[in-house]
């Protein structure tokens, strides 16, 4: 009789087991020869495993050096340069609005359209972000990736070539857009080459770029305006996009990611229509109405104009209907136990009620300096710096620590209470608090974000499966955003409140309605008010800041509660024990 021959092509002999293998490690075994192969700086080609299915590059294991098998280190670097001047350029065009959005709106006359430069692009770059993550794993990190780099691309050309104020910020949304892609990808694509164990020491460097970046686009944004037009502003970005373009075309693998469409034999169109649309379409709409109606309530509309109140209605309906939606879903765009199981839920959150918080203090704490302390706009902002740079110091700290001892609970504690301590001193101050003891009381919230968040990333993704990779990055994202959202929403409406019972309480004299309502409208007014007068507005902002610090009091103390007992893996320790159990496994395989 002629000898069947198996399903991946090959006859039996004599040495053949009588039953394939029940494991994956024959296939991986195959990939990882097949990948030590590849040395060129472009993508491998995919292995078949022994059902004659592609197998998707992220399967494979990582080398001693901790890289993804069949990439190199010197390719690596190559990728990863990408990335994260990818964030660099992405985060910078970020902030850019902060300072040169006066020089835009003044030049198409539409200084009353200033917070929708912003509005729209964080409308996009937020809502999106999950879009991305769960869609990846189904056709593929590389081609939204790509995607991403060729909309940030184009639409920044759009931002330089603009004609209309309207123009300007349909572009402005379609570049939030793709920085959507290019960062949430960059963040997972950086997870699946990276193992978990080292992967602090890269996250250390995305931290120095993110932080870099937007601080550059905050600090020079109005200074390149200035120089050299606010058109050039975007139009030098243009040529480093292009580069980084060509040089993702060329380096980024091809088979990161599980690839469902490509490994479960159908076609992407055949894929994607198991894909949770409904959800994302809800959890979008949500996210997008949410942040519309917070960012115009209190800014640009009264609380009770019907665009803030329907704004908001429409965010609650779609939540309410995402989450029914996401309880049936097969493969949900944002897995309900993400937020509902421990240790997940609760870094999350903690992370949201710390964005929260932080925003609270950065957000106002300017204001307290140019109202309280009488400083200018561009002195009270440079109070920052210090701040800001011991945020990227800490993060960078972070990384490599939990790289060196695998531990991470410690450094979200530490972190925790570090921002805590922060607000309380911040609440604590009054007019008479000299300048540089406010200044130091500003750095303990950004050596806690520091400490606390690239810990909270790698722990989220150390208590994730590897499927799950790319939604607990993006879900982690969206609700960071949502908090950077909610804490300048909520905090400007309590201080508005405040302000204006504390002006009316403590502003005497005749013509105590037009100082209130000059003082209100610009800090500047407070200058040229008499002595007596002027020390009466200062009490009233004082005060009404100190209870907005009180927010991030609250928010700070919900964060320490979240996690101060979860329970986390050592990451050395973990590695140690996976290496014990192939090894064992290798030794009892037939």
């Amino acid at each position: 009789m002629t000898p069947s021959k198996r399903t991946n092509g090959h006859a039996p002999t004599e040495s053949t087991p009588l039953l394939p293998p029940t494991s994956s490690t024959t296939a991986v075994n195959q990939s990882q020869v097949l990948a030590a192969e590849e040395t060129s700086i472009l993508a491998p080609e995919p292995t078949d495993d022994a059902r004659g299915h592609a197998e998707p590059l992220h399967i494979s294991r990582f080398q001693d050096n901790g890289l993804l098998e069949g990439i190199s280190r010197t390719r690596f670097w190559f990728i990863f340069g990408g990335i994260v001047c990818n964030y660099f350029v992405a985060m910078f065009d970020s902030t850019l609005m902060a300072s040169s959005h006066p020089v835009i709106t003044s030049y198409f006359n539409a200084s009353n359209s200033a917070s929708w430069l912003s509005t729209a692009f964080l409308l996009t770059s937020t809502s999106l972000q999950p879009l991305f993550g769960r869609m990846s794993d189904t056709v593929g990190r590389r081609p939204l990736y790509l995607f991403g780099l060729v909309l940030l691309s184009a639409t920044t050309a759009w931002c330089a070539l603009a004609q209309s104020i309207g123009s300007f910020i349909a572009a402005r949304a379609f570049c939030g857009f793709g920085a959507a892609g290019v960062l949430a990808m960059g963040g997972i694509m950086t997870n699946d080459m990276v193992s978990i164990d080292v992967r602090g020491t890269y996250q250390a460097y995305l931290n120095l770029l993110y932080g870099s970046g937007q601080a550059c686009g905050a600090a020079f944004g109005g200074f390149l305006c200035d120089k050299i037009g606010w058109r050039w502003t975007f139009g030098i970005q243009i040529p480093v996009l292009v580069v980084l373009l060509i040089s993702a075309v060329f380096s980024t693998p091809r088979d990161l990611g599980p690839q469902l469409a490509k490994t479960s034999g159908q076609s992407i169109w055949d894929a994607l229509k198991g894909f949770d649309i409904a959800g994302s379409v809800l959890l979008t709409g949500s996210v997008a109405f949410l942040i519309l109606g917070l960012n115009l309530g209190g800014n640009v509309f009264p609380w009770k104009h019907p665009l803030v109140i329907t704004s908001l209605v429409v965010a609650a309906i779609a939540a309410t209907l995402f989450l029914r939606v996401e309880l049936k879903a097969n493969r949900p765009v944002m897995p309900l136990s993400f937020l509902t199981s421990k240790p997940r839920g609760n870094l999350i959150f903690n992370n949201c009620f710390a964005q929260i918080g932080i925003n609270t203090i950065f957000f106002n704490a300017p204001l307290y300096f140019q109202a309280v302390k009488l400083e200018s706009a561009s002195v009270s902002g440079f109070r920052l710096a210090g701040p800001s740079i011991c945020l990227t110091a800490c993060a960078m700290f972070s990384g490599f620590m939990i790289t060196a001892t695998g531990r991470m609970k410690w450094l979200i504690v530490t972190g925790s209470a570090c921002m805590l301590m922060g607000a309380v001193c911040l609440a604590a101050m009054w007019e008479s608090t000299p300048k540089w003891i406010a200044t130091i009381f500003l750095i303990p919230a950004g050596v806690g974000q520091g400490l606390s968040f690239p810990a909270t990333t790698l722990a989220a993704l150390a208590t994730s499966t590897q499927e799950d990779q790319a939604v607990i990055t993006s879900t982690l994202t969206l609700w960071r955003s949502l908090g950077v959202v909610m804490g300048v929403s909520f905090s400007s409406l309590i201080l508005q409140n405040a302000l204006t019972a504390y002006l009316n309480r403590f502003v005497t004299g005749k013509h105590k309605g037009e100082i209130i309502l000059r003082v209100r409208q610009s800090v500047r007014a407070i200058h040229d008010l008499d002595p007596t007068h002027r020390s009466q507005v200062i009490d009233a902002y004082a005060r009404s800041l100190r209870v907005t610090f009180i927010l991030a009091i609250a928010a700070f103390v919900l964060v320490n509660a979240v996690v101060f007992t979860i329970d986390l893996p050592n990451l050395r320790r973990k590695k140690e024990a996976e290496s014990n159990g192939s090894s064992d496994t290798s030794r009892s395989a037939p």
